[in-house]
């Protein structure tokens, strides 16, 4: 809950207005997981707010851990679904990326999640749990929305999350420690700009439109052409960060054509390009490429003026990209 949540609850329980920030610091800062731990107050105002409330958090049901460190995580949702979070540690940053859906509507060619189809948004609750509830918690040095789900389609609950998080009375985290990511929706990319100050990062992976839309049918929709035109008439420059992703198939992406168009698209935008290599899933015929033709990619969009990562690739012993633990747990329900 917000602060003016916990207020409204407050009010209505007839408890004093301070113990709405009293409950916040329990939650947020101290990260009780019973009413009954909130020891400063009183004994019969958390027996009132434990018979209406909770504190909403869940444990992990499932974990497979890497040689590497990173560690996939399966959360049941308060609605029955599964969603995905791993854990990755790296040097002296701790990164969790989160599920903000139950599946994914967007259906990308490259997406194990697509192929669940869409059976939910997870609530703020449930996009929180996946922090509250990740052993490592304390750990954390940031964020990135890029589990399973489109995050701008459920754009509410992680607009709320992310306020929670950033929120003084809340986590305190700072807004530059977080990263959304999305393949462009319209209404959520401008509300997105205007409302939340985290970074943001467009899942691109072929600059050239019909291409992409081979790719990912939200081209269709809202191309990334007109992605980049609306990102035009914000400013980078300063700390927010805007990163294009782009996972490298074997000849249908890799080449200089594509490296010039990409150029083009993305010329004078204050922005990174992080590019990703394909780790195959079942029943689609795409392919990564060699760790050479990467760098060559990379070499090529730098020596051009445009910043360019290889992302490093982790967890690929436990299968770390999204869909396929969730997968399996959701076809084991259907049997």
């Amino acid at each position: 809950m917000t602060l003016a949540e916990l207020q409204a609850v407050a009010a209505e329980m007839n408890m004093p207005s301070f113990t709405a920030g009293q409950m916040a610091g329990w939650i947020y800062a101290k990260k009780v997981r019973r009413i009954e731990d909130m020891t400063n107050l009183s004994r019969a105002h958390r027996e009132k707010l434990a018979e209406e409330y909770e504190i909403g958090c869940s444990d992990p049901v499932e974990c497979q851990r890497s040689v590497d460190g990173t560690v996939k995580y399966l959360f049941r949702t308060r609605e029955g679904g599964f969603v995905e979070t791993v854990y990755i540690p790296d040097r002296e940053r701790a990164t969790v990326c989160v599920s903000s859906q139950v599946g994914c509507k967007m259906n990308c060619l490259f997406c194990m999640t697509g192929k669940q189809g869409f059976a939910g948004h997870l609530s703020a609750t449930d996009i929180l749990n996946q922090f509250y509830s990740l052993p490592e918690r304390d750990t954390l040095t940031n964020a990135v929305f890029m589990g399973q789900g489109e995050p701008f389609d459920n754009l509410d609950n992680v607009l709320k999350a992310t306020s929670l998080l950033t929120a003084s009375w809340g986590y305190a985290w700072s807004p530059k420690r977080i990263t959304v990511s999305t393949v462009g929706l319209r209404k959520g990319l401008k509300r997105f700009l205007d409302e939340s100050e985290c970074h943001l990062a467009v899942s691109l992976h072929n600059p050239v439109p019909r291409e992409r839309a081979l790719l990912m049918p939200a081209e269709r929709s809202f191309s990334i052409t007109e992605v980049v035109a609306l990102l035009r008439t914000y400013d980078f420059t300063h700390q927010r960060r805007l990163s294009f992703e782009y996972i490298v198939f074997a000849g249908r992406n890799d080449d200089m054509e594509h490296a010039r168009a990409l150029l083009d698209l993305l010329k004078g935008l204050e922005c990174r390009v992080n590019l990703i290599r394909f780790h195959d899933i079942p029943e689609v015929e795409l392919r990564g490429v060699s760790d050479d033709a990467m760098v060559k990619f990379r070499d090529y969009l730098t020596r051009h003026g445009l910043f360019t990562t290889i992302r490093a690739s982790r967890g690929q012993d436990i299968f770390a990209a999204c869909g396929l633990l969730s997968t399996a747990r959701q076809q084991e329900l259907k049997q």
